[in-house]
């Protein structure tokens, strides 16, 4: 696969797609912090909670911004292939794209939802302790929230596109003044919820700098890092000396810089994309060596599951040295001298763990299913499905799937609509299911 690709490919791109989701990956395996105290009960700290200076590590580690300028790239150069390839006066065009842009996130995410929803369920029925089963279903599906997200910007890229042409730089800086104005308003004025549309108004602005990107606006390497010097002076003057915390993810004493985001994770994403950019010659010089080159593509073939799995291994872990084993391993706290010793080793068994998963799970990032051959899901549909999924993703993310009262121990409206969602669209589980009676009576006929 990796002789295959073509050499007008920006193998840059995939790089740093790679790149993103294993800084993502690590740094959840690094921050989270289970231990068992003195009396033996298993405890849930992270790294931040008590080691300060570990907050620095969030600006290396906290590096979706990269993925939604890839993003960017990618559904940039999808789309325009769309447009040139769709025959005069063809309808659905959009919704055909959307519909198949969608399976390759979600499709990889079923396996996932449906383990955890099957699980919640068991341990709730053999009596295991509520609290315990809500820590382990939201450390595990709380990745989520990023394709909820993603989705959604992803689905508004024929009008984001359509900016950048007609508009330039402007569809990307009317979006500082939106986020700046939501800080403001959440901040200093007090309003609950508006905070939220940061998930928008920051990742759509880092998504137009994708479309800038295979435009070659940042060729010119002193523009990439005039954009990586007042991205980081900004950030800088807003946290070091301003009224944001240094930490890029949820940490105590402060608020989140993430969930949602904030004009300051708005300007790491600007540092990082100067920077990545600006070593955007020397990366795809890299590159040009196969061996580099076959282990981003072999990463890339795996990249939703390492990203979907990597806090099930996690969680698989610490369950199995818990209860197999006593805690052992668990009774260093986090930030000590012993606990960092112990990291390389606790990082190689995270590895092992997840190793069975990605050989078992990957699969579903490389099969995918027809998705409605000849016929145009209607517009209300295709609204509807989208909608669906990114609430139960977000939901899954928000409030975990795992019930306090229910009988069956799930939200169950939380687990069905992503699958609802997709089968409006035409694709996953629910719709094969629903439809295999259809196909079985053609197939006879």
């Amino acid at each position: 696969m990796a002789e295959l690709a073509p050499p007008e490919r920006n193998r840059w791109v995939d790089f740093l797609r790679a790149l993103s989701i294993l800084a993502v990956v690590f740094g959840h395996w690094l921050m989270a912090g289970l231990y068992v105290d003195e009396s033996g009960e298993l405890l849930r700290g992270d790294l931040l909670s008590v080691s300060e200076w570990a907050h620095w590590l969030t600006w290396g580690f906290q590096v979706m911004p990269v993925f939604f300028l890839v993003g960017g790239y990618s559904n940039g150069v999808s789309w325009d292939a769309s447009l040139r390839k769709a025959e005069p006066g063809q309808t659905g065009i959009y919704r055909g794209w959307l519909a198949i842009r969608i399976q390759r996130l979600i499709a990889p995410t079923f396996p996932v939802l449906l383990l955890w929803a099957v699980l919640a369920v068991a341990m709730t029925q053999i009596g295991l302790p509520r609290e315990q089963i809500r820590m382990a279903t939201e450390a595990a599906l709380i990745p989520v929230w990023f394709l909820a997200v993603y989705l959604l910007v992803t689905a508004c890229t024929p009008l984001t596109h359509a900016a950048w042409r007609r508009f330039g730089w402007l569809s990307f800086a009317i979006y500082v003044p939106l986020a700046i104005v939501v800080d403001w308003v959440t901040f200093a004025v007090g309003v609950p919820y508006i905070n939220f549309t940061n998930f928008l108004w920051v990742f759509l602005a880092i998504h137009q700098l994708g479309f800038a990107w295979r435009e070659r606006r940042f060729d010119n390497r002193l523009v990439a890092f005039a954009w990586f010097a007042v991205g980081l002076a900004i950030l800088v003057s807003i946290t070091v000396y301003g009224f944001y915390p240094v930490s890029m993810v949820s940490a105590p004493g402060g608020f989140s810089n993430s969930l949602p985001p904030t004009m300051a994770l708005f300007a790491l994403g600007v540092t990082q994309v100067g920077l990545v950019l600006a070593l955007e010659p020397l990366g795809r010089k890299m590159l040009d060596n196969l061996n580099v080159w076959t282990a981003t593509v072999l990463m890339n073939g795996m990249i939703m599951t390492v990203f979907l799995w990597h806090l099930t291994a996690f969680v698989l872990v610490m369950t199995v040295s818990w209860l197999a084993f006593g805690g052992a391993g668990l009774d260093t706290v986090p930030g000590s001298g012993q606990w960092w010793l112990t990291r390389p080793l606790w990082l190689g068994i995270y590895i092992l763990a997840l190793l069975p998963m990605i050989a078992v799970f990957a699969r579903h990032e490389r099969t995918f299913a027809p998705i409605r051959r000849g016929r145009t899901v209607p517009k209300l549909r295709v609204v509807f499905g989208v909608l669906l999924i990114c609430v139960g993703l977000g939901a899954t993310a928000a409030v975990t799937i795992a019930s306090p009262d229910s009988i069956s121990g799930i939200r169950l409206s939380v687990v069905a609509a992503p699958f609802v969602g997709a089968a409006l669209l035409g694709f996953g589980p629910l719709y094969n299911f629903l439809t295999r009676g259809k196909q079985v009576e053609k197939s006879a006929s």
